[in-house]
């Protein structure tokens, strides 16, 4: 199974200037005005910008070098709880905890990566959920640091310092813009990351691990860079995410989340395309918001989407779109009769 990006649902190459990037640049920036007019709240904008970092820098390990990790949600939750200690221990400052956020779920991820790297397939599964379950112990029991259960209250959202420019970042309108500006930066990064040399070799592991290791390239190596990348954007997102709650809790850190992340990538179709988690996280909130607000058993109806899903149509919704476009573009004009060829 191949990687497709949308002309397979839109143009082929590494520019990110495409008619999918385009369409996803404007419903980033319109999503303030238009948000409102179908009933929706101004915070799901942020919930979700902070949850698309988060799925598309998991992509990266889980769909393209096809790694599964289980336990991810420890990483979102480091770095919650970093941008916090940051901020109370240290000094309130917007950019300073970023970088404590990334750097510290990028070293545990470099520490957890140099341990699984070795392996493959179910074990590597195993043992992500192991170590992400070690994580989220930690977070409840060490109270002095984490705050337990309770979790990290009274976070500060730190005012956007840029040289002599201050702005406030207190109400949500303003928090959106900042993390939509991430948002894109990340996407642009990851497209260019993707269609690089570098992501082609991650689809060759994925494809065949021992062959890719006998035509020289350092499998474990690259493994690990990939876990440690992926982690540091998970990273990212915990820190703005307890910007945006104002507070870190341990249930981010849960199995629980950490399979979620998974359901949302693999509904939306990360593993054969870039804008698979996109969709993915979208449909998530939109069916949390939407049906959620009908009955109290929307995520049953969520799970019995995800099984359809997967057992109907494992490529996702970026494989269905894909499938639905080629049928059209192949659907003959109106009044032309297409010609038979005879055996």
């Amino acid at each position: 199974m191949r990687m497709i990006t949308l002309s397979d649902i839109s143009a082929r190459g590494g520019s990110p200037l495409t008619p999918a990037m385009g369409l996803f640049m404007l419903a980033l920036a319109t999503a303030p005005f238009w948000l409102p007019a179908v009933g929706l709240y101004q915070y799901l904008g942020i919930e979700v910008a902070i949850w698309l970092i988060f799925a598309l820098g998991f992509n990266l390990l889980f769909g393209y070098i096809g790694l599964h990790s289980f336990g991810h949600g420890a990483y979102l939750g480091i770095g919650a709880y970093a941008f916090g200690l940051f901020q109370q221990e240290v000094m309130v400052s917007l950019w300073g905890g970023l970088l404590a956020a990334i750097l510290a779920a990028s070293l545990a991820g470099a520490l957890v990566g140099a341990f699984l790297s070795h392996r493959r397939g179910i074990y590597y599964a195993l043992m992500t959920i192991g170590f992400g379950q070690i994580v989220w112990f930690c977070a409840i029991k060490l109270h002095g640091v984490t705050g337990g259960e309770d979790g990290l209250l009274g976070i500060p959202r730190p005012d956007f310092v840029v040289g002599p420019i201050r702005y406030s970042l207190a109400d949500n309108y303003s928090l959106y813009w900042f993390v939509a500006a991430i948002l894109a930066i990340v996407v642009v990064a990851l497209w260019r990351l993707v269609n690089a040399p570098f992501g082609r070799v991650l689809q060759a592991i994925r494809q065949n691990e021992t062959r890719a290791r006998f035509v020289g390239y350092d499998v474990w190596l690259i493994k690990w860079l990939t876990f440690i990348l992926s982690t540091a954007f998970a990273g990212l997102a915990g820190g703005l995410f307890s910007m945006a709650q104002e507070g870190a809790y341990p249930d981010v850190m849960s199995l629980h989340q950490s399979g979620l992340i998974v359901m949302m990538v693999l509904v939306g179709g990360g593993l054969v395309s870039f804008w698979g988690p996109v969709l993915g996280v979208i449909l998530y909130f939109v069916a949390r918001d939407i049906i959620g607000g009908i009955t109290e058993t929307w995520l049953l109806w969520f799970g019995l989407m995800f099984v359809i899903m997967v057992m109907t149509r494992p490529e996702g919704l970026a494989g269905l779109i894909h499938v639905a476009g080629a049928r059209l573009r192949k659907k003959p004009a109106p009044g032309v009769v297409p010609v038979r060829k005879e055996a």
